[in-house]
């Protein structure tokens, strides 16, 4: 089973650092082309490969990890999902300019953090990124915790836990695997109409609650 990872920020780097710990192979991929990741492939070693943004997307698990804002923009184009797993692992936030006016917007419960929240017209982040990916098997997971604690699933004597939703029951099957594989504990919150508004920063009862599994 193939795994794909568009966009090598935050997120992307750090799922693709916890892959390579675990000797899990993966395809990364940013807007800006192969040549720019030598650095961090070269950090992770032979399991994390280079590609470009159609390489990642043609991988049977492909984790999607941009930011809301250019989401239009890395999956406008792509190969037909035909029916593969894509885990969400957006939020629908915009990352603030600390010297523009909203970071000090006193109306912005978030502009301390540096972020905003981004109206969605009353719809929740995951039945949004669907129309982005039509025909693929949408997984959300990877997106409720601060992601440089990814790579460090053992804390406290237990497992770190993952929480995921999706629709499809084997897509999720195989998203807990790699759950498992890498040494999180996975919670499985059900559909992504319950599930995905649960675990989705910045708003969700259960964004950035870190439990352990003991």
């Amino acid at each position: 089973m193939s795994i794909g990872i568009i966009g090598a920020g935050a997120l992307g780097s750090n799922v693709a650092r916890l892959l390579a710990r675990n000797g899990v192979s993966a395809t990364i991929a940013n807007s800006r082309g192969p040549g720019t990741l030598a650095a961090l492939v070269g950090e992770l070693g032979p399991s994390i490969r280079a590609g470009t943004v159609n390489e990642a997307a043609s991988a049977d698990i492909v984790l999607v990890a941009v930011r809301w804002v250019d989401l239009e923009k890395a999956l406008g184009g792509l190969p037909a999902w035909n029916g593969r797993v894509v885990i969400d692992g957006t939020n629908p936030v915009e990352f603030l300019d600390p010297d523009s006016p909203d970071a000090k917007d006193p109306n912005n419960p978030l502009a301390a953090y540096g972020i905003k929240a981004i109206d969605l017209g009353g719809k929740h982040s995951s039945e949004v990124f669907r129309e982005f990916v039509p025909g693929a098997r949408v997984v959300k997971a990877f997106n409720h915790l601060d992601v440089r604690l990814l790579p460090e699933p053992a804390v406290s004597g237990g497992q770190r836990v993952l929480f995921y939703s999706g629709d499809d029951v084997d897509a999720k099957a195989e998203v807990r695997k790699i759950i498992e594989r890498t040494g999180h504990f996975p919670v499985d919150l059900g559909g992504l109409d319950i599930g995905g508004p649960l675990a989705g920063l910045p708003f969700g009862s259960l964004a950035g609650v870190g439990f352990i599994k003991i």
